[in-house]
């Protein structure tokens, strides 16, 4: 009798290094079924829809202006402040959703990984994906506004050559966020807690970095602690491309990729180890 030849075998991992990444191509399909319900899952019966996507970077661009830039009197370096704090917040945003909506990837996904088998890696993956959308839709709301100060002779903004790390800056920031994401979910499996926290922790990170901030403001005693901050190098990088503000350094960039990475393999590696036993644990 002839041997039957299957074309999938689902067995258990035994190694910390067993990730079988090669399998997520073969499920490529379902990552996109994935992001389609994420994107639109988000928006069901919404008026706005992904409107929403709009009225957020311009609602919190113009509630720091007014309070950072005409009250508190922070200088911007000559940018104009809804320019300023937009540049920063398109990039966090992005960063921040990554993080946050993977770090839930367990918990939201339960019922589903108990019923069937898939690369559990596919829902993370999907999720970066679909915020990637997010960020397209803000990123051309910036540039119509930085367009339309450009075309009205204003001396301040001097985009740059820079602008072309936009797709490394975007790919890092995807890393760095799926990375601490992985952690934390891996985590949450044993403490739930964990969930009320990370939002807290994003949004305190935010001001560890130069979205509102200029890193001038910051005694430099002190700053030390921005630059220990991945984000600020990506940050700067962005408005710096874009804006001809701020700074670009180089080495700052390279320890923020170094990181970031460094990171996203430890995620990997904690994820792999306990999403094979979470279905007994949660």
């Amino acid at each position: 009798m002839d041997k039957e030849h299957w074309t999938h075998i689902i067995k258990a991992r035994s190694g910390w290094f067993d990730m079988q990444l090669s399998r997520l191509w073969d499920f490529r399909d379902l990552i996109f079924i994935f992001v389609k319900r994420d994107f639109s899952a988000i928006y069901k019966q919404t008026i706005l829809g992904p409107t929403w996507h709009l009225v957020q970077p311009l609602m919190s661009s113009f509630i720091f202006s007014f309070t950072f830039a005409y009250i508190a009197k922070i200088s911007t370096g000559g940018i104009p402040p809804i320019l300023f704090y937009m540049s920063g917040i398109v990039p966090w945003s992005y960063f921040s959703d990554c993080t946050n909506r993977t770090a839930g990837t367990f918990i939201s996904n339960a019922g589903m990984f108990g019923k069937v088998y898939f690369p559990r890696l596919i829902a993370p993956i999907s999720v970066v994906i679909s915020n990637l959308i997010k960020f397209c839709i803000q990123f051309v709301l910036f540039l119509v506004i930085l367009i339309f100060y450009l075309f009205n002779d204003n001396e301040g903004v001097h985009p740059n050559l820079c602008v072309l790390f936009t797709p490394v800056l975007l790919s890092v920031m995807a890393i760095l966020g799926m990375g601490i994401g992985l952690i934390v979910t891996s985590m949450t499996i044993r403490y739930r807690d964990l969930m009320n926290l990370v939002g807290f922790g994003v949004q305190l990170l935010m001001y560890l970095s130069p979205v509102i901030f200029p890193i001038s403001m910051w005694p430099e005693k002190i700053r030390w602690i921005i630059y220990a901050n991945p984000m600020t190098a990506i940050i700067e990088t962005f408005r710096f491309g874009f804006l001809g503000t701020g700074t670009f350094d180089g080495f700052q960039l390279l320890y923020s990729v170094c990181v970031s990475f460094l990171i996203f393999f430890i995620g990997i590696l904690v994820f792999n180890r306990v999403e094979k036993n979470f279905i007994d644990t949660i």
